[in-house]
């Protein structure tokens, strides 16, 4: 007889023992292999592109390439690859870029064994799972509870406000560090921030809305 096929996963967390508490658990379900750890997203790059998995689970927050950027470069390099967040934030600034970004499931740390185990089996049948609260947050999107008109000059801190400026400007993170003294690393989780807040997918989007709203006007250039 024929053994099934298993599903397929990788981990994605920079903590060992989150990993190794992961792999412990999901390997007792008979029907799901881990396949690859990365305490990184570059690793997990690496291992999506070699491998191919099924489904993979992705921290967050992670030093270097953030969980959101993990995701896109995961289905880039794998399509095929569902990809569940599992995180302890739901804020707007951490589940909107996330799933812009490709991922399929969120699921927050306090879930309990089994909703792990069904989130990646249904993730393996392209079947989304949110947390509850990161589905009232959607939900609440969806209708409209959030102003549609959104101001940038009261939604943007004045930091923010002044890297939107910069990226219409056609500067790079690294630029913009420079330009206003701050990490690399500020810089991504502001302009993280300012793509939530806006309701924007990208760094291009942003900055034509800077420009459109007239955040950045030629005269002042």
């Amino acid at each position: 007889m024929t053994e099934p096929v298993k599903i397929s996963l990788i981990l994605v967390d920079d903590h060992a023992v989150v990993r190794q508490g992961l792999r412990a658990f999901l390997e007792t379900n008979p029907d799901m292999v881990v396949v690859g750890e990365a305490a990184s997203g570059a690793e997990a790059q690496r291992l999506a592109e070699e491998l191919a998995p099924d489904v993979a689970l992705v921290d967050l927050i992670m030093p270097g390439m953030d969980g959101v950027m993990t995701t896109r470069q995961i289905r880039q390099a794998s399509p095929r690859t569902q990809v569940i967040i599992f995180s302890s934030f739901h804020g707007d600034e951490h589940i909107f870029p996330a799933m812009r970004a490709g991922a399929l499931s969120y699921l927050l740390k306090e879930a309990r064994p089994a909703e792990v185990a069904d989130a990646v089996r249904k993730a393996a049948q392209g079947e989304a799972i949110l947390h509850p609260k990161v589905a009232a947050r959607i939900v609440q999107e969806l209708q409209g509870n959030k102003a549609t008109a959104v101001n940038p000059f009261t939604e943007l801190t004045e930091r923010e406000l002044a890297v939107l400026r910069l990226i219409a400007d056609g500067m790079a993170n690294q630029e913009i560090a420079e330009a206003l003294v701050i990490g690399e690393r500020t810089v991504k989780s502001h302009v993280s921030n300012i793509l939530s807040k806006l309701h924007l997918a990208d760094r291009t989007q942003a900055a034509v809305y800077a420009w459109r709203e007239g955040i950045v006007r030629k005269d002042a250039l």
